[in-house]
């Protein structure tokens, strides 16, 4: 069966699709300004108490560049396509996303969202993730708490990309002549961490590898807004507005995700980019659930994620417009 596609008009679509290089610079300037600043904040306080919510900061902040690397990897960030493959490039090593990997995968993940059959590979872990009890579902909000489970994490894909080692995703997602790209890339990424561990073997810090390393680790509260985008919500269904959740954020939240709290409008209309999501909502708003606030959302997702844990077939119900219910 086809996807539900909300109605619009074609023109405005097509006006909503331009891209421009503009709103992605302006991103990217504000972004890596506020980031040094974070930076030079994190050396001058490191060794003290202050050291602690100034990094966490820094790390909330370097989360963003998930939103980077998805915009880019959409290539809807800039219009220039050299851009948007540069700093996708550069996003993927901030965000431990293999670039040739992810961009298969995530390509899979929206023409088969949440999928079985071809299986979804961004399902695992993270957006229709099925905790076996709350207790596993909260931990995962603890900074720094990922380091414990590195066996299981992006690190160690990367890691057997580089030696070779054929993966699931490897083998069921990426084809046979990106195969080589994703294993020169996962070296590449392997080279640079080990030169991030080696300065700071030279620097006599552990600063170097705190602020390039592992900031992922710690951007722990970007996944309080990054869960909200399937969490709970039904599998194998052909309506995005069942298998998506958009949100309400506010300014600061919503800069650091790049506006992907549109998650429903993204899904539906991915050419779209994401600065103009706001204005694609208020075109076919009328066809969509309502937006939630996060207290809202996972008012739904934790009461779903103690359901789910007992019954795997439980989803949380959404309520659709009448005229557009299915």
């Amino acid at each position: 069966g086809k996807w539900f596609k909300a109605e619009i008009d074609k023109g405005t679509l097509r006006e909503l699709s331009k891209r421009s290089d503009l709103p992605g610079w302006r991103h990217l300037i504000i972004f890596v300004l506020s980031l040094t600043l974070l930076a030079l904040l994190c050396t001058y306080f490191w060794g003290s108490w202050w050291f602690v919510p100034v990094y966490l900061a820094y790390c909330t902040l370097w989360g963003g560049a998930d939103a980077i690397w998805h915009e880019c990897g959409h290539r809807t960030a800039f219009k220039s396509r050299k851009l948007n493959d540069f700093f996708y490039y550069v996003a993927s090593f901030m965000n431990n996303f293999e670039p040739v990997r992810w961009r298969c995968s995530h390509a899979l993940h929206h023409n088969y969202t949440a999928s079985v059959d071809p299986h979804d590979f961004e399902v695992e872990g993270s957006i229709f993730w099925a905790p076996k009890s709350l207790i596993n579902f909260l931990i995962i909000f603890i900074p720094g708490i990922s380091l414990l489970f590195l066996h299981k994490s992006l690190y160690k894909e990367i890691v057997q990309h580089a030696l070779g080692v054929e993966t699931r995703v490897m083998r069921e997602c990426i084809p046979e002549n990106k195969r080589w790209n994703c294993i020169w890339s996962s070296r590449a990424f392997v080279i640079l961490w080990i030169l991030i561990i080696l300065g700071s073997i030279y620097v006599q810090s552990f600063l170097p590898i705190c602020l390039f390393l592992i900031p992922k680790c710690f951007a722990t509260l970007n996944i309080v807004w990054g869960l909200t985008q399937h969490m709970g919500l039904q599998e194998d269904v052909k309506d995005h507005r069942l298998s998506t959740r958009s949100v309400r954020l506010n300014p600061v939240t919503s800069f650091i995700y790049w506006s992907m709290e549109y998650h429903i409008e993204h899904h539906m209309f991915p050419s779209v980019p994401s600065y103009n999501l706001p204005k694609l909502h208020n075109v076919i708003k009328d066809q969509l659930p309502k937006r939630q606030t996060l207290f809202e959302a996972y008012k739904e997702i934790l009461p779903a994620v103690i359901k789910k844990a007992k019954d795997p077939n439980y989803y949380i119900p959404v309520k659709l417009p009448a005229q557009q219910s299915v």
